[in-house]
């Protein structure tokens, strides 16, 4: 009888249990860090001899604004420009200096791709320089573009990928957005520190809406291919990404993507123009009129990227079950399943759950409670008891989340819910 369901019952979709939760706890998450709280979008950072650097879209600080640090996490110095005698005069004008990417090269040199604003058509295609200390001054080469296809919209967004064997390319959009076609991330071959093009282009992805800001990473089994994607003006701006075993594809993209305002529980408005620096992302975020410079720690599950302080779902039936059942057809549930008659001294749910480092996290719990009083079930994560999720009276398939601070470690963690008060069904857990 308890599990029961009435017509006076209302039903929570998906957007409700993702904002909702019902228990306050003292929250564990750790959130990006802002480490530049000025304009400073669209970022490009690497590290060399103890130094970080990072560079940025024009603005108030000039074409190419470069800014410093002794770590990832700061403390951050704007030096300024860069790039302080502009674009090349020869095929660019000045304003619209977007997306820059420098790469340290072996001889000591430095390679800065940039996007520019092309005089002959008005659109946006991508020029190189070259500089000899990485805060510049870079000059521009060649008296014409790098990548220029002004019948696909032009070109933006260049991103230097250095593979395990040494070769070298770049991953770049064709803007089809400008001319109302669809955009495609393409894939070209470099040489010459990056400064000439070998052979054709390799589209990548493609898609009618938005999808821009590539960066691609080799990890043991897969390439990770993240992007942006949403109107880079507000918080619907995201992260994104796509797998695939080799270069050349095919790429399957993520379910969800990876990084969002939601997912960070609104910490940052749009996060976006991702740069993954070994266990680093860097992305920007709306403050007031401008973007300002984020940093996260970031980690990979069998080879998955997994950011700390972005939600990540584990559907609690896809674990591990002792002496309870997985309930299909529940009404509103993630996945339309959840796990139901935790009832018995003996029955528990285990999911295992990724951590990018040790440290606190927030556990949500997404449940339904149709008990007359608030319920509960015991916590034990790795083996050791942690306390208990409690669960307020919700009514069966209604469903909400409950939260609280648990410590994990740094890669695979056990998370089991455990036959406590009364009785309750499990949606998903939310790692965060």
């Amino acid at each position: 009888m308890r599990r029961l369901l009435t017509a006076a019952l209302a039903v929570f979709g998906l957007a409700a249990f993702l904002t909702t939760p019902t228990q306050a706890a003292t929250t564990a998450a750790v959130f990006p860090a802002e480490i530049i709280g000025e304009n400073f979008p669209d970022p490009d950072v690497f590290e060399q001899n103890g130094t970080w650097y990072a560079y940025a879209t024009n603005g108030a600080r000039g074409t190419l604004p470069v800014a410093t640090a002794p770590s990832a996490n700061g403390p951050w110095t704007v030096r300024g420009d860069a790039m302080p005698g502009g674009p090349s005069s020869a095929w660019a004008q000045p304003g619209r200096t977007w997306a820059p990417d420098v790469y340290p090269n072996l001889d000591g040199t430095y390679t800065l791709t940039y996007t520019a604003w092309h005089k002959a058509s008005g659109r946006q295609c991508i020029g190189v320089a070259t500089a000899t200390n990485p805060l510049g001054p870079f000059q521009p080469v060649g008296t014409t573009p790098l990548i220029c296809p002004l019948n696909l919209g032009g070109a933006i967004d260049a991103n230097t990928f250095v593979d395990t064997d040494g070769t070298r390319y770049l991953v770049w959009k064709n803007d089809g957005n400008a001319i109302g076609q669809a955009s495609t991330l393409w894939l070209t071959r470099t040489a010459d520190n990056g400064r000439t093009l070998v052979g054709g282009n390799t589209a990548l992805l493609t898609s009618s809406s938005v999808i821009e800001a590539p960066d691609i990473v080799r990890r043991g089994s897969q390439y990770v291919l993240f992007f942006s994607g949403g109107g880079y003006t507000d918080c619907n701006y995201l992260t994104s990404y796509a797998t695939s075993a080799t270069l050349g594809g095919p790429w399957t993209t993520a379910y969800r993507p990876l990084l969002t305002t939601a997912t960070f529980d609104n910490h940052i408005c749009g996060p976006g123009g991702a740069d993954i620096v070994g266990g680093k992302v860097f992305v920007h975020g709306w403050v007031g009129n401008g973007r300002h410079l984020y940093v996260a720690d970031i980690g990979y599950a069998n080879d998955y990227p997994v950011v700390r302080g972005s939600r990540v779902r584990y559907e609690a039936e896809r674990g591990t079950l002792n002496h309870c059942v997985v309930r299909s057809n529940a009404a509103g549930a993630s996945d339309g399943k959840v796990v139901a008659y935790i009832d018995y001294a003996d029955s528990w749910v285990q999911n295992t759950v990724y951590a990018p480092v040790a440290g606190g996290y927030t556990l949500h719990v997404a449940y339904a409670n149709g008990s007359a009083a608030t319920a509960s079930h015991g916590l034990v994560v790795n083996g050791n008891n942690a306390g208990s999720v409690s669960y307020p009276v919700t009514g069966w398939d209604n469903w909400r989340q409950s939260s609280v601070s648990i410590t994990l470690n740094a890669g695979w963690n056990t998370i089991r819910l455990t036959k406590g008060t009364l009785y309750t069904e499990v949606d998903y857990l939310e790692v965060q």
